[in-house]
């Protein structure tokens, strides 16, 4: 098999393009292809690079990192932490929400598609892009987490003035990726139910995010999660 020629936008095919065509990709695609013989797997096809498609390479001012896609039936949708609108909101989407709107003074959304923060240059990346359904977990180690600490050091060396939110200790273990002389951190305990009180309520990261991105002269992020036109 040669050069793979993945749904994904322009910009970020040609930033990655040495992924794409390396042995360790090679190995993912003809896993995923298996495991469809036998598997459902979330997201859908179309939806696994959604988070990239959302965002060009260039866009991006805030980075948020998850670890796996939801492994429910109509939950993940390629944007880490979203659901599609009509879903309903996962425990840790729930704590972000509350948090927002702690931070933020925003009303609770409505929604929990996170589309509108991706169009404003958030990218919101897993660091698995597939998961067998039901099984958290179940693609790990195959490929996928060379690709996405591939991203981070790509945006580390060719951006600047970027922001990370690293939630959670595997989110905080890609720090070690970042180029912290020209890029911003901001860390927090994961918004699950098990360590949300432990200090990502009260962590204000959608404000600092903010005036972090003002301080460098870049529009701040419009946090509203429901659109309106």
């Amino acid at each position: 098999m040669g050069q793979i020629n993945p749904q994904i936008h322009e910009s970020w095919k040609n930033i990655l393009s040495e992924e794409f065509s390396s042995p360790y990709f090679l190995g993912l695609k003809d896993f995923l292809v298996e495991e469809k013989k036998t598997y459902v797997v979330y997201p859908a096809g179309a939806n696994i690079f959604q988070a990239f498609n959302r965002t060009p390479f260039e866009k991006v001012k805030v980075v948020v990192i998850g670890q796996d896609p939801y492994h429910g039936e109509g939950q993940a949708h390629g944007l880490c932490f979203s659901v599609p609108a009509g879903i309903a909101f996962p425990p840790s989407l729930q704590n972000i929400f509350r948090e927002l709107q702690t931070d933020t003074g925003l009303p609770y959304p409505v929604t929990g598609d996170l589309s509108r923060w991706a169009a404003q240059g958030v990218l919101l990346m897993n660091a698995t892009l597939t998961v067998r359904a039901n099984q958290a977990g179940s693609h790990q180690g195959r490929g996928w987490e060379i690709f996405t600490d591939a991203v981070i050091r790509k945006l580390s060396a060719q951006r600047s003035h970027l922001v990370f939110l690293l939630w959670g200790n595997y989110a905080r273990d890609k720090k070690s990726l970042i180029d912290l002389s020209k890029h911003y951190v901001l860390e927090a305990p994961h918004p699950s139910p098990l360590s949300v009180y432990r200090g990502f309520y009260g962590c204000k990261h959608f404000t600092k995010a903010n005036e972090i991105l003002v301080q460098n002269g870049i529009t701040p992020v419009d946090w509203r999660v429901d659109r309106t036109e």
